[in-house]
């Protein structure tokens, strides 16, 4: 019985893990000011009809603090690619000069800096929310398992650590997000 519940606890950490894992990845997409190639995470272009990550078909690299390059490996994938990113509506324009195309990171005003933040604390609200159905699914089968026999005193610990366990995430994903406003909010 008690392997069970092991496992159960196992299972909410490890969930819980990718949760925070999912949060780092969506908050990297958030530019900060600076140009990074991982803004471009998730873009897909029509790769002859199908849609295909952006770093299958091109390399993307750091020019300088606020541009970023993308090397087709065909040149006709040029065309794609630039409409994918406009279609993305990541607040940059592609400058396609045949060869590569340029994106020029603007500087952030003020009010586009609120909106990154606001949007960031979205995406923490979405962890902080999959972390507590983590935690609701964990203690829901930790009372199932105290109905097939586990003693009581076992169930309050077991639901004592997962809410532990829950408590610990939950202030990452606000360290994480704290860390993220700084990023942003610093000219």
């Amino acid at each position: 019985m008690s392997e069970e519940l092991d496992l159960v606890l196992e299972d909410a950490q490890e969930s819980m893990d990718k949760a925070i894992r999912h949060l780092e990845a969506e908050l990297v997409k958030i530019r900060a000011g600076k140009a990074n190639p991982q803004m471009l995470d998730g873009l897909v272009v029509d790769y002859y009809g199908s849609p295909t990550p952006i770093n299958q078909v091109a390399n993307i690299s750091v020019m300088d603090a606020r541009t970023l390059t993308i090397q087709a490996w065909e040149k006709n994938m040029l065309q794609p690619i630039e409409r994918s990113i406009i279609a993305a509506n990541l607040g940059v324009t592609p400058q396609n000069d045949g060869n590569l195309i340029r994106l020029f990171m603007p500087p952030l005003t003020e009010e586009r800096r609120r909106e990154y933040v606001k949007r960031a604390n979205h995406e923490g609200e979405h962890s902080k929310v999959a972390i507590r159905n983590i935690r609701r699914d964990a203690i829901e089968h930790i009372k199932r398992l105290q109905k097939e026999g586990l003693s009581e005193d076992i169930t309050k610990d077991a639901e004592k650590s997962v809410q532990e366990t829950t408590d610990k995430y939950i202030s990452r994903v606000e360290k994480h997000l704290s860390t993220k406003e700084k990023e942003i909010m610093s000219v």
